[in-house]
């Protein structure tokens, strides 16, 4: 139709230049070689023009808006000849090829599938908004596989429309666009290949950022619960020695008898302090809490004192390591804070568990303040730290001339309740 045309619009400019000049200027024996000249000129400017009208209205009335394979394929070829900026071929070039697959053979939808990996994925659909998986196509699905240099890069998919079956020339579009297409999809291929490798290299490295953020993390907890067992532990033996050691030197010249009797006293004090370092440098808990449990291991621990300290376990049990070692330290933590700046003569702990949480009862006869007064130190701070970190409460209750007591809860695991 466009060859058709194309001859009647040439032979048109001929009859009208030529044969209608020569009628005007008198000359109808034989054509005027300038009215040829300008016909010819004419029919030379706007040949072109009148082809590509005459291929737009043939596209449009008679093959239902489908460009003819050979603009298909010439579209195509120009485009990859195009660059961005940096001198990299367009992002959208995958996206061209299907939108110029669909339209070219007039194709209910196109896919360009890429081969990343060994697995074929979708890069681009033609229209967009192609119901692809929804509905069973009324039409055949063509498939051609992209290869350069014998390497399968991905694959072609069209899928014609019910009413326009595909003819040989959809067919031969089909294979010469998957022939074309190899460069293409090979460059889209790496391009994809190195976004997925940015992908991996970027999770890796949150990957590395929270790992060193977690054993940071683990450090600085184990670093903080070594100094409150060191705080708690040795440094409360070391302290008690200390105190009943000046007691004693005290003594010495006004009861020589009690004196004797302290510094007699001081043996398992000195015993309880060289386990509990020896404990603490093997990065264990105490012996005992961890053998026998919470009663146990302060009954062992709590001696040597000038105070007298009663232990009452009201069928506490074991419990979890955590649980235990937070009530262990809590109650050492409170009988010290007592025996140092109380001034009580009795000091009573009491452990005990209702099966839903554990209890800790720290409590002394001695002067005791004022309940608005902060005692402050660290020793409360380290007791309300490891009660927290068990989810456990704390309370230092206390009144002028009639002691202090520490009440520490700690909630049980499930499986330890039931």
């Amino acid at each position: 139709m466009v060859t058709l045309g194309t001859l009647v619009a040439v032979a048109t400019v001929y009859v009208v230049v030529v044969l209608g000049g020569g009628v005007l200027l008198g000359r109808t024996d034989s054509p005027n070689v300038g009215l040829s000249v300008l016909a010819t000129v004419l029919v030379a400017l706007g040949l072109e023009p009148w082809r590509t009208f005459l291929r737009s209205v043939v596209t449009q009335r008679l093959d239902h808006g489908r460009r003819s394979p050979y603009d298909v394929l010439s579209g195509f070829i120009e485009s990859l000849t195009e660059v961005d900026d940096d001198g990299s071929a367009p992002a959208d070039l995958v996206t061209r090829l299907a939108r110029q697959l669909a339209t070219g053979t007039g194709a209910s939808w196109a896919q360009v599938w890429l081969s990343v990996g060994g697995t074929l994925e979708p890069a681009a659909t033609w229209p967009p908004d192609a119901d692809i998986g929804g509905r069973v196509p009324t039409g055949g699905i063509h498939s051609r596989d992209v290869l350069l240099d014998g390497e399968h890069l991905g694959t072609l998919r069209v899928c014609e429309r019910g009413d326009a079956p595909f003819g040989p020339i959809e067919e031969r579009l089909v294979t010469d666009l998957a022939t074309q297409a190899g460069m293409l999809l090979h460059r889209a291929r790496l391009r994809a290949e190195l976004a997925r490798r940015a992908t991996d290299l970027a999770l890796r490295a949150d990957e590395l950022q929270e790992s060193r953020r977690r054993l940071v993390d683990a450090h600085d907890v184990e670093r903080r619960r070594l100094e409150r067992d060191i705080h708690d532990g040795a440094q409360q033996h070391l302290v008690a020695l200390v105190v009943n050691l000046r007691l004693a030197q005290t003594l010495t010249g006004r009861a020589p008898d009690r004196a004797r009797s302290v510094l007699a006293e001081q043996v398992d004090a000195v015993d309880a302090a060289i386990a509990t370092v020896l404990d603490l440098s093997r990065g264990l808990y105490p012996r005992a809490l961890t053998e026998h449990g919470v009663g146990a291991a302060l009954r062992g621990a709590l001696v040597g004192t000038s105070v007298a300290i009663i232990v009452e376990d009201d069928g506490l049990g074991r419990l979890p390591a955590e649980i235990e070692a937070a009530l262990y330290f809590c109650a050492v933590e409170a009988v010290q804070n007592a025996v140092k700046h109380a001034d009580a003569s009795t000091i009573t702990v009491t452990v005990t568990s209702d099966g839903l949480e554990a209890r800790l009862e720290v409590r002394d006869d001695g002067r005791g303040f004022e309940s608005t007064a902060d005692p402050g130190g660290h020793g409360l701070g380290n007791m309300r730290d490891r009660i927290d970190a068990v989810r456990g409460r704390f309370a230092l209750q206390s009144e002028a001339g009639r002691g202090a007591r520490v009440v520490a809860t700690v909630p049980l695991p499930v499986e330890v309740a039931s």
